[in-house]
């Protein structure tokens, strides 16, 4: 994000709203807040062979800011999800608004036991997590937990769902901001939901939230990156990431331990193909101040953790010159069956990673677009199109698009789905898949 946008953000997560209220009913409000410009959509090149219609879309997750005078200002709107589905040779966006909330972090689809599939959503300030339908009337939520954390922000950060209980119930896993809160709403036996907490961590903001099964003894296991509150200052900001085995009724364990610096991005998954889960923690880089501006003095570092690892080391897998790396996301670009990663940086732009013959050996790093930024620069490698390739997906917030790359002939084709009017009146916080069918 430019710097000129840093006021917008601080002032965005600043604010806050608590609420108590839980399993309510309710419309989405029409006619509550005033409705965003409109993303106009871009006609990709002809090139890319896209399919006239898709039979997935993406959810894409929210917060907008107030425009005055052609100028973007820090007064946070209702929270925003829009829904973008192809559909007869040209991309098409569906939105709802939540006034309760300023902020949508993550949207994702959920479908609870013996139910029809929804798409849930995270919001901030208020605290809530909703589950919407898309009825005659519009969009319903049904809101499955809404707190407040006894803090001076109340966000739900961020969720993975799994059956992490073994009971064949998918459970919605949550981060939260700014006690430290690590909690499981899980869908109880005869209806409805309850919320257990994992962990409650005065003072910590939790930014991410990945399961998986590192040991390979086939119970899911969650992973969450507790840390200091946000610093911008380049001030150091000390992190861990942790463990947690509720099927187990395992509590907080410490499985990298980041010192001084600290990650708000981690990835899980049998990203090198040997059939273990393995952890990849984006470790922040670090800055001082030198002649009135900041001065990266140490590079993004990509760690690798495998099951048993000394919480201290880690293997460094990467390293990028830039400060943040919010995003990594696995797949497979080119369909030869080996996975890759993609690591979405702050100012850098888009890379490509690769293992060798030796996974725990430096990756190589290579180039996808060095004109694609953001605070978050939120980004998703799926395949949407079901050719058997992940395409990746990435908000391009300083460039004010939604853009699609698709591997073509050994190197990346990029094609812009939606251009926003005014960059920076948005910023995108999550990037996920959904069905076109639950989309109107």
């Amino acid at each position: 994000m430019k710097a000129r946008h840093l006021p917008v953000l601080l002032a965005s997560l600043l604010l806050a709203a608590a609420g108590c209220r839980s399993h309510e009913r309710q419309a989405a409000p029409s006619g509550a807040a005033p409705p965003a410009p409109a993303p106009s959509a871009a006609a990709p090149p002809a090139a890319a062979n896209l399919p006239e219609s898709l039979p997935r879309g993406l959810l894409v997750a929210l917060s907008q800011f107030a425009v005055e005078n052609g100028k973007v200002v820090p007064k946070p709107g209702a929270a925003r999800l829009e829904m973008v589905v192809r559909r007869g040779g040209a991309w098409h966006v569906a939105a709802l608004e939540d006034p309760a909330s300023n902020v949508f972090h993550k949207a994702m689809v959920y479908t609870p036991p013996g139910e029809p599939p929804g798409i849930l959503t995270l919001g901030g300030n208020a605290a809530a997590v909703k589950l919407w339908r898309h009825e005659p009337q519009g969009f319903v939520a049904e809101t499955l937990w809404q707190t407040s954390f006894g803090g001076q922000q109340n966000r739900m950060r961020e969720g993975e769902i799994a059956d992490v209980y073994g009971d064949g119930r998918p459970s919605i896993v949550v981060a939260t901001h700014d006690q430290g809160v690590v909690a499981v709403i899980h869908p109880k036996s005869g209806g409805g939901y309850e919320t257990r907490e994992l962990d409650r961590q005065k003072d910590t903001f939790v930014h991410e939230i990945e399961i998986g099964d590192l040991d390979g003894d086939g119970v899911l296991e969650v992973y969450a990156t507790p840390s200091e509150p946000n610093r911008v200052d380049g001030t150091p900001q000390s992190g861990k990431v942790v463990r947690y085995v509720p099927a187990k009724g395992e509590g907080r364990q410490v499985v990298a331990d980041l010192g001084e610096r600290h990650a708000k991005e981690i990835l899980v998954g049998d990203v090198d193909g040997d059939g273990r889960d393995e952890l990849y923690v984006s470790v922040e880089g670090t800055v001082e101040e030198q002649g009135g501006r900041l001065q990266l003095t140490s590079p993004v570092e990509i760690r690798r953790y495998d099951a048993g690892t000394d919480p201290r080391g880690g293997v460094v897998i990467a390293k990028i010159e830039d400060r943040f790396c919010r995003f990594l996301t696995a797949g497979d670009v080119d369909g030869d069956g080996k996975k890759e990663m993609v690591a979405a940086t702050f100012q850098s732009g888009l890379w490509l990673l690769r293992p060798g013959a030796d996974a725990h050996a430096p990756w190589s790093v290579t180039s996808i677009d060095r004109d694609s930024s953001g605070f978050e620069h939120a980004a998703l490698l799926t395949d949407l199109d079901g050719d058997g390739r992940d395409e990746l997906y990435v908000a391009s917030d300083d460039q004010g698009e939604l853009r699609r790359y698709v591997w073509q002939d050994g190197h990346f084709e990029k094609q812009v789905i939606l251009r926003r009017p005014i960059p920076g009146q948005f910023m995108t916080w999550n990037l996920m898949p959904v069905p076109a069918e639950l989309v109107p």
